[in-house]
């Protein structure tokens, strides 16, 4: 999917020993959305920006070692190789050792000559990627995050170049101690990894101008020189994930505080231990009045959070994946004040919300790092969960715009609508990337995602065999049963797709990977796994995940 930019020049931050103003440059091309004011609490919002960018940057898929250089080397020796085989088996073991010799010594000149041909050539290759790298750093990441200005808070959020992090970080006006003008709006800023490390700089004792810089939208047109061009083009599998993670947030878990020093204790193990082995999971056991205790596998290490006791009224035991991404919040614990944690499900996305006095930090984690087809049809959050008409969907829009941020109940009230008639509204347009909810607050936020609206029968699922299994799913056509042994779990049953009924068969690890699939379609028969499940395997896995759906 590409995404057009086009900033007024470029965000800078410049300053002195007693000063410090930060400009970021929005898009001109959505509606004017500008801020200015000086920053109140200095330190706190150093450390949230600078916990964004780490959210920005994140990438913890599996990168296996480069191998180029040693296979260019087995290359050039296999003749060699050849020839010494040969020499042994046949003819004379001594003149074909002289002659092997001689070819030796003849290859390593020509290799030496060749080296100082395209040596300087190797050499200004990397020096000039060397440099690429380090001077235009914002060309190997996208860095340009969401803006959002609301009458009581300005609020930035990310998502991770693995698709499995999402990352906010809101602001409200008690951060500020002047507000000089804002408009409302959302809106692309260009942000750089100089920009990065300018915030780095921040101090309390320094005064800090912080501008959405509203010129942007000044400039004459006959200035186009001026104006940055940004065109980035983005998978819809990372707009996809964006919109799934937006989407969680609206869903009923369980939730519970913990004290910054219990989320300390979880990231330091993390830091001195590395796993080998699966199953890579961290478990949750929740009992009413107790504290909470976190189980990090395969070590079936127990961490008991004494300052952290669970309220809830019944007893429950959550298992998440992709724990590792929980380090961003590592920078965040000095200032503190407590983590509210929330849990969708076994395997379902989870949600870190940092109450930081005026600010918060909201980190919502999907609920695998590596986000492909081994666990693709786990979960369907794109589905619309309550029917309403566009009209009474326009309503509740246009209503919830007049205050920019609203609950439900108050929307309800205002309209004269139902609750869950609202709800179904709002988790429309927040799966269509126009509204987003506030954890921290508990009320749903304006918020246009993009320019233009987003393609989202090409979204909501992430491949026609997806959507097939769901539909397939939500029809009956789908029976499953499950076996556990030895820590492999097997899920077999029937499926009636067209005229025919299928007999899958599938098996997930520790790790709730797909290990192993079966299935007579066309499909498998062909490929087997390595274009991913047939529709007939997801609709077994994503039947038996609706049925052992924890909340």
């Amino acid at each position: 999917m590409l995404f057009n930019y086009k900033y007024g020049g470029s965000s800078s931050v410049t300053g002195n020993a007693s000063k410090t103003d930060m400009s970021f440059a929005p898009d001109t091309l959505r509606e004017p959305t500008f801020f200015v004011g000086a920053l109140g609490k200095h330190i706190p919002f150093r450390e949230a920006i600078s916990a964004l960018h780490d959210v920005v940057i994140s990438d913890l898929r599996f990168k296996p070692k480069d191998k180029t250089e040693y296979l260019e080397w087995v290359k050039s020796q296999e003749e060699i190789w050849l020839s010494e085989y040969i020499g042994e088996k046949i003819g004379s073991k001594e003149n074909i050792g002289k002659k092997i010799t001689e070819v030796k010594d003849e290859l390593k000149e020509v290799n030496a000559k060749r080296q100082k041909v395209m040596g300087p050539f190797n050499k200004a290759k990397r020096d000039y990627f060397n440099y690429i790298y380090k001077r235009d750093y914002d060309a190997w990441f996208v860095l340009d995050p969401v803006i959002t200005v609301h009458p009581d808070e300005i609020f930035f959020e990310c998502f991770s170049q693995d698709e499995s992090t999402y990352g906010k970080m809101g602001a409200n006006y008690n951060v500020f101690k002047k507000i000089n003008e804002f408009e409302c709006g959302t809106t692309n800023i260009d942000y750089s990894a100089a920009l990065y490390n300018e915030f780095q700089k921040i101090r309390e004792y320094k005064e800090t101008e912080f501008k959405v810089d509203p010129s942007g939208f000044e400039v004459a047109t006959e200035d186009e020189d001026v104006y940055k061009e940004v065109k980035i083009d983005l998978p819809e599998s990372w707009v996809r994930g964006f919109l799934q993670v937006s989407s969680a947030m609206t869903l009923d878990g369980v939730s519970f505080d913990l004290h910054p020093m219990d989320i300390y204790n979880i990231c330091s193990f993390l830091r001195r231990f590395k796993e080998k082995t699966g199953p890579r999971s961290m478990r949750y056991i929740l009992k009413p009045g107790e504290p909470v205790r976190v189980i990090l596998e395969p070590w079936n290490h127990e961490i008991k959070c004494p300052r952290s006791i669970y309220q809830g009224s019944a007893e429950k035991e959550v298992r998440v994946w992709g724990r590792r991404r929980i380090l961003i919040l590592e920078r965040l614990l000095p200032i503190s004040k407590k983590i509210t944690v929330t849990l969708l499900g076994t395997g379902l996305p989870s949600f870190y919300v940092a109450d930081l006095g005026d600010m918060n930090f909201t980190l919502g984690l999907s609920g695998w790092t590596a986000n492909d087809w081994s666990r693709a049809g786990n979960f369907d959050l794109m589905a619309p969960r309550t029917n309403v008409d566009d009209l009474t969907k326009k309503t509740v829009y246009d209503e919830l715009k007049k205050t920019w941020v609203e609950d439900v109940d108050t929307l309800a009230n205002k309209l004269g609508l139902g609750t869950d008639v609202v709800s179904g509204a709002l988790s429309a347009y927040t799966q269509a990337g126009r509204v987003i909810y506030d954890m921290d607050l508990k009320k749903y936020r304006i918020r246009e995602l993009s320019r233009e609206p987003l393609p989202m029968d090409a979204l909501r699922f992430s491949s026609p065999q997806e959507k097939v299994a769901n539909r397939l799913v939500d029809n009956g056509k789908v029976s499953v049963r499950a076996e556990q042994n030895g820590g492999v779990l097997k899920l077999s049953g029937t499926v009636q797709d067209r005229h025919r009924t299928y007999h899958p068969e599938l098996w997930i690890d520790g790790d709730d990977r797909i290990v192993r699939g079966k299935c007579s379609c066309n499909m498998y028969n062909m490929n087997e796994l390595r274009k991913g499940p047939c529709e007939h395997l997801l609709a077994l896995r994503i039947a038996f995940n609706k049925r052992n759906s924890r909340f």
